[in-house]
């Protein structure tokens, strides 16, 4: 066992060969990392290398001293190991302390190796804290654990911290080369891959699944076997939907979902997978990002081809797209519905640009289709044609009656003659007027009569037009409609108060005079304040200026008292005889 072990940790094990060689060594090292990268591994080969009697010149143990033969053969008394996931209590490290006040029999340092230390109980971190202050010149500790955010600030301040890195997909792959040509096992470099790419950087894993492989296959590893046994999704099923999206081609990609459901995967596995492959495709299409890919190399030329074929525009929206399936797939109620709506997006986003909702973009607004519509002429029918000729006559008729009236003299008179033609009688439109005219009104008019009337909130004014005297009945129904859709035009400001009025019953006391009831002098005060603009809208609406409104505030029901039992029978007593003399006889006592 020595350092060279270690995989994919060069600056790291650099460190502590350093240390070894200098003699410089620290009472306390904390080794933390993800799982199954080598924490403990390495832990054991520095504190053999510590005690080592002959160490080489590049700080690794010789192998040859009685250190390292009892270490070997695990018969050494100076390397203790504790596990703090199964023995975190204050009296396996009061154990533990005692061990070291006894110095080394053989070698220079007696070494105390807790793992998961992280889990010890906050009293037993307090028994350690009082040594690790204060260590024997002959002792020292390393630590290993997963989670270093757990472990107490008062700790971690008395170690030298060492961060393991999670292995990568190449050192993996590498390592696992190595232990099938020494083991004597065929395989595949694409299956070494997946075995990595399954391990998520955990050597410990990676080493796991690639005995479990091996078994399966017999000693020849192959692709095929691997993904059958790791239950995992062919990558070939990534690049054919990437290449039937490009080619949009909707038919097969929906059959070769099907084809994946069928065999037992899930959509949202497909999804998941997909949007990895792609942003892999991505990456393979700058050489600066192409070092990100975590793939064997026969895998990233794969990538690379693929990506010299998809535009970055359609990658970019593909991600976003499945990135949407991704959040709502778990609270979809139809998941395959999900998953199949998606691929079939992703397979339109290359379609050329038809202008139709179904190529990914907005359909064109309908002003511009009526555009031509409005600009075209209007053919006049016959019937319209006699009417406008009768009007035209009218006109004519009317202007010669008007001049044999008045003196030719006049000049004044005669230059008012059009204007007063011109007010009696609307203008006839010309060009794009006139042909706005054949439908019946402007695009302009129809919005502004669509447009739906707004309260006045500013009181005491009123339109020009509703100024002069009106004086139309209206019934308590009118009333009430009216209130109601004045209380639905309020400004978002007095939504308060209009919510209030909703529930509100106007009356008609005497005709014209409205009045309204409230419960309180708050809201009273409140409707005060837009007393005339409630008013000018309702005589707006309802056609009738001489509208008055009251507001009054409800009376208050004197309420009526709570008695006590007691005060109950003595009413009751009082309202029958017979109940008093029923007492009397049963002696009978209120409980």
């Amino acid at each position: 066992m020595a350092f060279d072990m270690v995989v994919g940790q060069n600056a790291l094990t650099t460190t502590l060969k350093n240390a070894v060689k200098s003699g410089k060594l620290a009472h306390a090292y904390l080794f933390c990392g993800p799982r199954g990268v080598g924490k403990t591994t390495c832990a054991r080969i520095f504190a053999k290398a510590i005690n080592c009697q002959n160490p080489t010149s590049d700080g690794e143990a010789c192998n040859e001293c009685e250190s390292c033969q009892s270490f070997n053969e695990q018969r050494s008394l100076n390397i203790f190991e504790l596990d703090a996931a199964s023995n975190n209590s204050v009296e396996h490290i009061k154990t533990l302390m005692e061990q070291t006040r006894i110095p080394p029999q053989i070698g220079k340092y007696k070494v105390f190796i807790i793992d998961e230390v992280h889990m010890l109980s906050t009293a037993a971190f307090n028994a350690f804290l009082k040594t690790l202050e204060e260590p024997p010149a002959h002792v020292i500790f390393i630590l290993a654990t997963t989670e270093k955010h757990k472990i107490l600030p008062t700790i971690l301040s008395r170690c030298q911290i060492y961060d393991f890195e999670r292995m990568t997909v190449r050192n993996t792959i590498g390592h696992l080369k190595h232990v099938a040509e020494k083991e004597g096992i065929q395989y595949e470099e694409a299956a070494l891959a997946v075995i990595a790419e399954k391990a998520d950087g955990g050597m410990r894993d990676a080493l796991s699944i690639f005995d479990q492989a091996a078994s399966f296959c017999q000693g020849n590893i192959t692709y095929q076997k691997v993904i059958e046994d790791l239950n995992v999704l062919d990558a070939e099923y990534y690049f054919r939907l990437v290449d039937y999206s490009l080619a949009n081609n909707v038919t097969e990609a929906m059959v070769l979902l099907n084809d994946v459901v069928n065999k037992g995967f899930d959509g949202g596995l497909l999804i998941q997978g997909l949007a990895r492959h792609v942003r892999n495709v991505l990456m393979a299409k700058d050489p600066q990002t192409l070092p990100l890919l975590e793939v064997s190399e026969q895998l990233a030329a794969r990538y690379q081809e693929q990506a010299k074929k998809c535009p970055t525009q359609f990658l970019y929206r593909a991600l976003q797209k499945m990135n949407q399936c991704d959040l709502s797939y778990r609270q979809s109620s139809n998941k395959r519905l999900l998953v199949e709506l998606t691929l079939i997006e992703i397979a339109q986003l290359t379609q050329p640009e038809e202008g139709t909702p179904a190529s990914g973009r907005k359909p064109r607004r309908l002003k511009s289709l009526f555009k031509k519509l409005v600009q075209q002429p209007q053919p006049k029918t016959a019937a319209q044609q006699v009417a406008a000729a009768k009007v035209d006559a009218t006109q004519q008729e009317r202007q010669e009656a008007r001049s044999k009236a008045e003196p030719e003299t006049n000049a004044s008179t005669a230059t008012k003659t059009p204007s007063l033609q011109t007010a009696s009688t609307p203008p006839q439109p010309t060009g794009q007027k006139l042909r706005l005219s054949g439908i019946g009104m402007s695009w302009k008019n129809l919005k502004e009569q669509s447009k739906p009337s707004k309260m006045n909130i500013l009181p005491g004014t009123l339109p020009s037009a509703q100024k002069k005297e009106e004086r139309e009945e209206f019934t308590q129904q009118d009333l009430e409609f009216q209130w109601m859709s004045m209380c639905n035009r309020m400004p978002q400001h007095l939504v308060g108060i209009a919510t209030r009025m909703k529930n509100m019953n106007p009356t008609i006391t005497t005709f014209p005079e409205v009045e309204v009831e409230v419960s309180n002098d708050i809201i009273r005060n409140e409707m005060e304040n837009i007393r005339g603009s409630i008013v000018n809208t309702l005589k707006l609406h309802l056609h009738n200026t001489d509208i008055s409104l009251i507001i009054r505030v409800s009376e208050q029901k004197e309420q009526a008292k709570i008695l006590s039992r007691k005060e109950q029978l003595e009413v009751m007593e009082q309202e029958n005889s017979a109940i008093m003399r029923l007492c009397e006889v049963f002696d009978l006592q209120l409980a």
